[in-house]
């Protein structure tokens, strides 16, 4: 786990916590925390929207390690532009903002204990302030990220300590053959 993931996990528990409708959680990769998964049991797509308008082009999908310390994708990474506004999904408090690993982050909690993460975001709204979905709560920076040369925004989603794909909120997950037995 790199010390940006520690950090903006340690920061979502303490926005968890600061949250009035967020679930507290033990952060990634601590004791008795979960593997991240691919299937969340969400909000249908009608209620949640995407963070960028028009709807972005995804460079790169969800890819949860198999262990909470090992490697992996905790979201998904859109492609944006420097200044372009992110917006919530769906309605809730912005519970956190602030530099991590010299990134901005913005988390949103929402009200059904889902918290929403965007980064490199600055934030338009100070903490506390109630976001209805596609409402603006921060602007993409000119940080250089994994995406480079590109521009991205990075946007994760949990509940509690478990990581779940974005995508699935959105009704883009992909499919999935399995054998026929």
């Amino acid at each position: 786990m790199s010390i940006g993931s520690a950090l903006l996990s340690t920061v979502l528990a303490v926005a968890s916590v600061s949250g009035a409708s967020a679930a507290p959680f033990a952060p990634v990769g601590m004791a008795g925390a979960r593997p991240a998964t691919q299937v969340a049991s969400s909000p249908s797509a009608a209620r949640w929207g995407w963070p960028l308008d028009p709807e972005p082009e995804v460079v790169r999908r969800f890819d949860p390690p198999d262990q909470p310390w090992l490697p992996g994708h905790r979201g998904v990474d859109l492609a944006a532009t420097v200044s372009q506004s992110v917006r919530a999904q769906a309605a809730g408090r912005v519970s956190w903002s602030g530099v991590i690993a010299g990134r901005a982050v913005v988390v949103v909690a929402h009200d059904s204990g889902l918290r929403s993460t965007f980064e490199p975001v600055a934030a338009a709204a100070p903490v506390g302030t109630a976001v209805g979905r596609g409402d603006t709560v921060g602007v993409l920076t000119a940080t250089p990220g994994h995406c480079a040369p590109r521009t991205c925004l990075h946007w994760g989603v949990l509940r509690g300590e478990t990581y779940l794909d974005p995508l699935s909120f959105v009704g883009r997950v992909p499919v999935v053959l399995l054998p026929l037995t």
